[in-house]
This record gives structure tokens, C-alpha cells and sequence, in this order.
């Protein structure tokens, strides 16, 4: 080991094999600059579980010097992080009349999987929407599912949680009970970034990051700041929804786009999730001080476009298939639409997920708790009215 800087590339190796809790105790003890550069040298999941147990080791360091330290470590389970459930069938009902659904539902939700439960609301299985458009449309939902999902109960603890969220990686976990009832799902993006907002308000000394609203904050100033976002969250719901009422005419004539609109949005949110993780991680991290905020948005450029393009392609074959089978004139038009659709919202949402908690830290409002509305309002409305606009343009 240098005696200059604590670590060295042998131990960053080693740090990146060892359980994420000990290589904590072990990385707490050198200097904030070396811990730094570790963990930036590190891949990005294992500085994730390692970031997650530095601050019960930076308040148990504390106590070690006999000092008073404020860090108790990472509290709260699943079910303060759940909403209402949205999406379910039942196992019978059809590939076709799962897509009728699809495209009746509320236009503000948008719907990546479907939950197939019984009659006592039991979760049997999970259909992603991928597998649901390239199915036979004559097929049952039982036929084509994920038998025995997995899903978290309530009572699950966050660092449980996260290290169960690393593995799985999907955009929407179901909560179930012991008994396998649906009770609720939870956002892999709000999971992730409950817990950047405790690291930032538990170790925010450590990290350069002002102390925000905590767990034991009271209830009129939770309150306080929390209902203002609500009221902007409702004007930017009804914006999203004034841009798709906008191309209502082209919807209604050619309904196989109102098929896609829940993909589009899911992909381009799913962009605007990473890039937000990374900015939120980052601002923990206190890595945002030295880099330029331009050097960031260029790389979410690049990744946007490499990730939209290739993910388009996906999905604009399956919209050729798709719109041959149903009859739709103008099969390849539609194709590239969706393809040239899918670059522009993967690129502006990764640009918006740097732009939006960058911008909200700014003007001292609290990026975790307010770029997720902001995010979601403009990925929806970029890439929903990027693709109506331009099957307008080249079809109507």
C-alpha cells in the first residue's frame, strides 16, 4: 500500500471483490480524497453498495474519536416507497385485449409490464411489454407470462432492497405480501434515489451536500416542502397531456402508434433514470465539483444516441411486424418514425437527466425530491411529441 494516498490499483481490485460493507470499514479510514478517486475508479454498481455502508462507517468512526455524529445508516423499508397498483389482467384475458387496454389507459401512467393476478388479487405472473407485442394476438396472458415474478414484501429494508435492485435491474418491482396479494409497486429510479437522499442528508458534511428533508422531519414542514412539487407535478401532468391531445387526430387514424407511446416513454424515462441516478450519485459523491457540467452532457449525448439507436432498431422492427399484421398502410414509414423517435427522446432525456437536479441544486431546491417530476414531464412530452409529430408530418 502507498503511504501517500492509502490505496493503490492492487486494493481498488480488491476492494471490487470484497463484501461491500467491509471494503467500506476498510475505505472510511483513508483520506476523503483518496476514498474519492477510489471509488471513482470503481465500476459504478460496486460504488453503489460501497457508497451505501460509508455512512454508518463515517458516524461509527465518529463515535470511535468520541465525538456526536448524526449518522444512524440507512433506515425505512419498501413500503414507504410503494403506489398504487396499475396494469393488471387476468391470466385469461388475450394478447389482443391485453393491447386494447394498453391503449385505453390513462396516457399520464405509463405501463412497462403487465401483472397478471386471480380473482383474490394473487400475483401469478409478469408480462413485459416486449414479449407482449411480439405474441400472437390470439394468445392468453398465462401463455406468455413470467410464472413466480419476483417482488418485494413491505417490510423488506432499503440496503436489502438495493442489493436485490442491482440484481434484478427493472424499471417497476410489484410488493406482495406473504400470501402473494398484490399490495403495491415501487420504482427501481425512486428506490434509488431515496437512498442517494439519505447518503446526502445523513453524510452531508462528508460529502459537501446540504442536509435536506429526513424521516424524522416533522410533519408540517415534510409538508411544507413537499406540496408545492405536487401542485407543479399536476401542471406539468396536464402539459404532457395537452401535447398528446394535440396529435388526437393522428392517434385516432392511425391507432397502432398509441401501442407504441407506452414503449417510447418507458425507454426514454428509463435513459432519463440513468442519467438522474448518475447526477444524484455523483452530487453525493461530491465528484460534480471537479468536472465540468458540459464534459457530462456530452457523454449523455453520446449514450443517448448509441442506446436510442440501437434500442430503436428493436423497436422499429417490431413496429414493421406489427403493423403488417394488423393491416396498418405505411408499415416502414412508421418503422423509421419510431426509430428516429426513440434517438431524440433517449438523447434529450439523458440530457435532462444531468440538466433538471443540476438547475434544482442551483436555485436551492432539493433535486431528489423534485427532478423526478420535472424528468418525467419532459422525457414524456419530448418523446411522445416527437414521434406524433412526425408520423403527422410524414403520414397526415
Amino acid at each position: 500500500m502507498n503511504s501517500d494516498n492509502g490505496v493503490t490499483d492492487a486494493s481498488t481490485i480488491t476492494l471490487a471483490d470484497m463484501d461491500s460493507a467491509i471494503a467500506a470499514s476498510l475505505l472510511a479510514r483513508q483520506a476523503p480524497h483518496t476514498i474519492e478517486s477510489t471509488l471513482h475508479d470503481l465500476p459504478s454498481e460496486v460504488t453503489l453498495k460501497i457508497a451505501a455502508h460509508l455512512a454508518s462507517e463515517a458516524g461509527r468512526k465518529e463515535n470511535d474519536d468520541n465525538e456526536q455524529h448524526s449518522l444512524e445508516g440507512i433506515k425505512g423499508t419498501i413500503g414507504q416507497l410503494m403506489t398504487e397498483v396499475f396494469g393488471t389482467l387476468s391470466p385469461d384475458d388475450t394478447v389482443a385485449s391485453a393491447l386494447d387496454y394498453i391503449v385505453r389507459a390513462d396516457p399520464s401512467i405509463t405501463i412497462t409490464y403487465i401483472y397478471v393476478t386471480d380473482e383474490d388479487e394473487k400475483l401469478l405472473g409478469v408480462v413485459a411489454m416486449r414479449d407482449l407485442l411480439l405474441a400472437s394476438p390470439g394468445q392468453t396472458l398465462e401463455q406468455i407470462m413470467t410464472h413466480d415474478p419476483f417482488s418485494f414484501t413491505p417490510d423488506v429494508e432499503m440496503p436489502e432492497a438495493v442489493n436485490a435492485a442491482l440484481l434484478q435491474r427493472h424499471r417497476l418491482y410489484p410488493v406482495t405480501d406473504e400470501e402473494g396479494t398484490l399490495l403495491g409497486l415501487v420504482y427501481g429510479w425512486r428506490l434509488f434515489e431515496y437512498v442517494a437522499t439519505e447518503i446526502s442528508a445523513q453524510a452531508g458534511s462528508m460529502v459537501g451536500v446540504d442536509k435536506e428533508e429526513r424521516i424524522t422531519t416533522p410533519i408540517l414542514e415534510s409538508f411544507r416542502m413537499r406540496h408545492p412539487w405536487l401542485q407543479v407535478n399536476l401542471l406539468t401532468a396536464f402539459a404532457a397531456a395537452f401535447v398528446v391531445g394535440m396529435f388526437e387526430d393522428t392517434i385516432a387514424r392511425i391507432v397502432v402508434l398509441a401501442v407504441f407511446l407506452p414503449v417510447l416513454a418507458g425507454q426514454s424515462g428509463n435513459t432519463g433514470c440513468q442519467a438522474l441516478a448518475i447526477t444524484l450519485r455523483s452530487m453525493t459523491l461530491g465528484e460534480l465539483a471537479g468536472i465540468s457540467i458540459s464534459r457530462v452532457l456530452r457523454k449523455e449525448i453520446i449514450l443517448g444516441a448509441m442506446n436510442g439507436f440501437f434500442v430503436g432498431l428493436v423497436a422499429a422492427l417490431a413496429m414493421w411486424i406489427y403493423a403488417g399484421i394488423s393491416g396498418t398502410e405505411n408499415s416502414a414509414i412508421l418503422a423509421l418514425v419510431v426509430l428516429v423517435a426513440m434517438v431524440g427522446a433517449c438523447i434529450g432525456s439523458g440530457i435532462f437527466g444531468v440538466l433538471v437536479p443540476v438547475t434544482l441544486k442551483r436555485f436551492g431546491a432539493d433535486p431528489a425530491m423534485a427532478s423526478s417530476i420535472f424528468l418525467t414531464t419532459f422525457t414524456d412530452i419530448l418523446g411522445m411529441g416527437l414521434m406524433l409529430f412526425l408520423a403527422t408530418s410524414l403520414l397526415m
